[in-house]
């Protein structure tokens, strides 16, 4: 049954009369997940890259690559990597340590992630060579229609004024969707994985200088009581660098899914606050209900894989537009012959201008075509999307000068009609994402997020609730056609999230798990570094601190304060309207190589990149070059070192400690 009927055929009060059975029942419900399905063709829309605000930059620190063997685990925080390091060095799967990464990232990350939002996770099991895709995405509730972001004059609403409170909240999927690929993949019990999340809500962690320049540049925080007096301080100060922070309501709720599951979260008393603080908002209520979060189920999904050279490059599947928008931007770029970057990794003006032009052509496409496939079904599926003749005639519109502005989508199938996807819908950067390989090379490529920085601005039992449903559009008719990513009951907003795997595409051998934050520029993010790592030979490291560039169907892109004004004019010349922005990405890979060692993956190289322009980390086994008796540990001090920024490396006992 799909799962939108299956709501109508329950009422919210004979749910409620009866939620302590129902959530026992529901074990079941949550074990099997979701199959995807497909509707009406209808189409999307684009968004306004001028509004869309990037999670603030909190400065560029130089990156050395950390190289390892046995296992690597890369993650937006040192303690996050550490948590990963802790369970992969006991014998635990990458799915292991992703879970306990990501419960670490709701306490020292809660800007851009956590319990109370979702994600996209893609795992490589590496003696089957299998791929699960797994889509832990909000959905919207089951009250909610496509009005929901109007106003009362039936016109959109001001974004941030719809972010701010509950109306924007949707039915956070991140940890029932981490619980069942945990039953499918852990190795470790589900209680361990909680251990050092909960260790640290209850010791401290040290505030760093990215979280203290958030919460100090942030505005509407205060208005949450809990919130407020967890970050700051009675003067409604930002808690400084190096103060020990510690969440005890985070730890109790921690503690409580440590022992019960999802089920702690998504029914019962902590459900029965979410749901309240959601609809009783004072300022922005929303129709989160307690019934929403009882029936949420993750979905299972095919992984949309392309060949590039001689590699094989794998994403997540919609309502993800990561998969496919990679895939194609991969696949354009290959049908050219320049490079995008010099051996040094300065860009390349003839690349630069071919590489925008491939994103307008992407995104175009992305903006007309994909959403939820429960409710929007894909002309023709991925594979019209990336056939080698679609895209061919796609390419064939790049020509010497940029192309007609905004570039039209094409036409991959013969296209039904009847929907407009041209539509505004602001997707907000503030996310995370961890790439782990195990010491059996299984692997791990997860991006995670609460949408805007500090999401909803609402906090419940220690973690703050996502605004996702914002990254629907508001604006649910254009030109008299329905808009395809439309508010709709149980529907899963459209995203880019775009954790990736890359394999030889002869042997199937992992090559690379890589992913980044940055709301709709990730695929620009992930599509650049994979083009210089695979087509231009650049070195991971280089790659992800080159600087970032694209072009979303709107104005090329380049990043304020390290692409070069000569680049700028070189694309103006050629018709380019370009713009120096903030492009805040967070780009974490991991790097296996095999090459002259023996099949066993304890052989290999790991190699992690870290993105200079957030406070990531690496976790190895054993740093490359040192002996087999000398293990380098979860967090060994000269990986640490090259990893983690000088500010974060505070001794705990000259912390300033909460009272």
């Amino acid at each position: 049954m799909r799962k939108d009927a299956l709501l109508r055929c329950v009422s919210l009060p004979s749910m409620l009369a009866a939620l302590g059975a129902l959530a026992l029942a529901f074990a079941a419900i949550a074990a099997t997940p979701l199959a995807a399905s497909a509707h009406d063709t209808v189409a999307t829309q684009v968004a306004d890259p001028a509004r869309s605000t990037p999670e603030a930059a909190s400065g560029f620190l130089h990156r050395e690559p950390v190289r390892g063997r046995g296992w690597m685990a890369v993650t937006a925080n040192r303690h996050a990597s550490d948590a990963a390091g802790a369970m992969l060095a006991a014998g635990g799967s990458a799915l292991d340590a992703a879970i306990a990464a990501q419960m670490v990232l709701t306490l020292v990350e809660p800007q851009s992630s956590g319990i109370g939002g979702g994600a996209f996770l893609l795992y490589f099991d590496a003696a089957s060579r299998r791929i699960d895709a797994w889509d832990g995405r909000e959905t919207a509730p089951s009250r909610a229609d496509e009005s929901l972001f109007l106003d009362a004059a039936g016109q959109p609403m001001p974004f941030f004024a719809a972010v701010v409170g509950g109306r924007s909240v949707g039915v956070p999927g991140v940890l029932r969707m981490l619980e069942q690929a945990h039953r499918e993949r852990g190795r470790l019990p589900w209680a361990k994985l909680f251990e050092p999340a909960i260790a640290l809500a209850r010791t401290g962690f040290a505030v760093s200088p990215r979280l203290h320049a958030l919460l100090a540049g942030e505005t509407a925080l205060h208005r949450d009581a809990q919130a407020r007096a967890l970050f700051y301080d009675l003067h409604g100060e930002a808690r400084p660098v190096g103060y020990r922070l510690r969440n005890l309501q985070l730890a109790d709720t921690l503690t409580r899914i440590s022992r019960e599951g999802s089920l702690a979260l998504h029914a019962g008393p902590i459900a029965h606050q979410i749901a309240a603080r959601v609809q009783s908002d004072p300022d922005n209520p929303g129709l989160l209900g307690e019934y929403d979060l009882a029936f949420y189920r993750p979905v299972k999904r095919q992984a949309i894989c392309v060949e590039h050279d001689s590699h094989r490059v794998c994403g997540m599947s919609p309502p993800s537009s990561g998969g496919i928008a990679i895939g194609q931007m991969l696949k354009l770029w290959r049908l050219g012959t320049v490079r995008l970057a010099d051996r040094n990794g300065a860009l390349d003006a003839d690349g630069a201008h071919r590489f925008a032009e491939a994103g307008r052509l992407v995104f175009a496409d992305r903006d007309r075509y994909v959403a939820d496939p429960a409710f929007v079904a894909l002309p023709g599926g991925p594979e019209a999307f990336l056939s080698d003749r679609y895209l061919a005639g796609r390419a064939a519109l790049i020509g010497e000068r940029d192309m007609v502005r905004p570039a039209p989508p094409g036409t991959p199938m013969l296209d039904t009609g009847g929907a407009d996807g041209r539509a505004i819908s602001l997707e907000q950067p503030a996310t995370t994402h961890l790439s782990i390989v195990d010491a059996r090379g299984n692997a791990v490529s997860m991006t995670s997020s609460i949408e805007s920085a500090f999401g909803s601005r609402i906090m419940v039992a220690g973690f703050l609730l996502n605004n996702q449903l914002t990254d629907f559009s508001f604006a649910p008719v254009r030109n008299g056609s329905p808009v395809a990513n439309r508010v709709q009951p149980g529907k899963r907003p459209r995203s880019s999230m775009s954790p990736t795997l890359v394999f030889d595409r002869t042997t199937g051998d992992l090559q690379l798990v890589i992913g980044s934050p940055g709301g709709p520029s990730i695929v620009n993010y992930v599509a650049r570094s994979l083009i210089t790592i695979l087509d231009d030979a650049i070195e991971p490291q280089a790659a992800v601190s080159m600087p970032n560039l694209g072009n979303r169907n709107g104005p090329t892109e380049l990043e304020l304060g390290a692409a070069p004004e000569s680049l700028a004019r070189s694309l103006r010349e050629r018709g380019h309207d370009v713009r120096f922005v903030t492009m805040t990405s967070g780009l974490h890979a991991v790097a296996v190589d095999c090459r002259g060692q023996s099949r066993h993956h304890r052989s290999c190289m790991l190699t992690g990149a870290v993105d200079p322009r957030r406070e990531g980390a690496v976790s190895t086994q054993r740093l490359w070059g040192t002996p087999a008796w000398k293990d380098a540990g979860s967090a060994g001090e000269t990986s640490r070192a090259q990893a983690t920024t000088r500010q974060q490396e505070f001794s705990r006992s000259r912390l300033p400690t909460a009272p």
